[in-house]
């Protein structure tokens, strides 16, 4: 029987060492660790809630800590028919949300209005708020939702984090 004994060099530790650029793994961390804040507003909502289930897990993709507090969240998923009165609202919870923050506006209704063509309904969250992605949709099922945070994700990995640092200080 042959022991073995480490004297000085472990080369397992060698093989757990990754070379990569600092806006890389940034952009990494911050890719997969996304907080949503859940900005239901009418039936989307029920969809954005199966998203987080079992069933869907958006676990998968680093998003299932939903907070309901905007100084805990980066990602605003506005769910819903946008009423004027409720813009105010919705502009104020994304001004109170902390930077970088991103923005998906799920269905058709936070999208263009959809079929409300009325006095109260906002045609398109965009109008207050800016939108990265958009999701289409009426319903809009929770597997589109995930694509959207896929493409998101995408969207914030190819973002120059220390650039962007540069260019602010």
């Amino acid at each position: 029987m042959q022991e073995s004994t480490e004297i000085a060099y472990n080369s397992r530790v060698e093989s757990d060492v990754v070379a990569t650029r600092l806006d890389a793994a940034l952009s990494w961390f911050r890719k997969n660790s996304l907080w949503p804040m859940p900005m239901g507003l009418a039936c989307c909502a029920i969809e954005l809630m199966a998203t987080g289930a079992s069933r869907f897990d958006i676990a998968r993709f680093g998003a299932e800590v939903m907070r309901f507090s905007p100084r805990q969240c980066d990602v605003m998923i506005v769910s819903g028919t946008v009423t004027y009165k409720m813009a105010t609202a919705v502009r104020r919870i994304y001004d109170q949300m902390c930077e970088p923050k991103w923005v998906i506006a799920m269905g058709a209704c936070a999208s263009t209005g959809g079929m409300y063509r009325s006095y109260s309904v906002l045609q398109g969250v965009d109008r207050v708020i800016p939108v990265d992605v958009y999701v289409a949709g009426c319903p809009t099922r929770p597997e589109a939702l995930l694509d959207a945070l896929i493409k998101l994700q995408s969207k914030i990995q190819k973002d120059a984090v220390l650039a962007k640092l540069k260019k602010a200080g």
